[in-house]
């Protein structure tokens, strides 16, 4: 597929662009998480899950991501196992530590709520060529890195 042509743009208007889908995106957020009946930090947790696969996190590794303490990830893991979301097992290698599964039918009913969404960022991207797909993947996997290295230095509450 040939690039489409694209309308120039400076640095200020991407970052308007980006502000403008950070924002979207959070209403977006607090949307589908109650449509699914949990609170976005809840819904992020079991994100991280769902995306861990088998690999499966610990609570350290919850709380890490999503940047709460390990007594505040206690309850997120609290209400997700209440409304049937997660499954906790001991860790093989340490029984001090559990490990965080995510219950097939609680992944289903979630990517019920997103298919719909990511069907239409799935046609978005048919609009670029494979090369603009790299660039805008590179540009998002920096820009996480960038926010993340971000909140260590600058929000992290200890």
């Amino acid at each position: 597929m040939q690039a489409k042509p694209r309308p120039t743009a400076t640095p200020a208007q991407a970052l308007s662009a980006m502000d403008h889908l950070i924002a979207t995106s959070l209403i977006g957020q607090q949307e589908m998480a109650q449509q699914i009946g949990l609170n976005v930090t809840d819904l992020t947790c079991f994100a991280y899950v769902i995306e861990a696969g088998e690999n499966l996190l610990t609570a350290g590794d919850l709380a890490a991501r999503a940047h709460v303490t390990t007594g505040a990830v206690t309850g997120i893991l609290n209400r997700l196992e209440r409304a049937g979301y997660v499954t906790r097992r001991p860790d093989p290698t340490d029984r001090r530590r559990v490990r965080v599964a995510a219950l097939p039918d609680a992944e289903a009913r979630v990517r019920e709520v997103y298919e719909p969404y990511y069907a239409r960022l799935n046609q978005l991207f048919a609009d670029y060529s494979p090369d603009e797909i790299a660039v805008l993947t590179d540009w998002f996997t920096r820009a996480s890195a960038l926010a993340a290295g971000y909140l260590e230095e600058h929000c992290r509450a200890d």
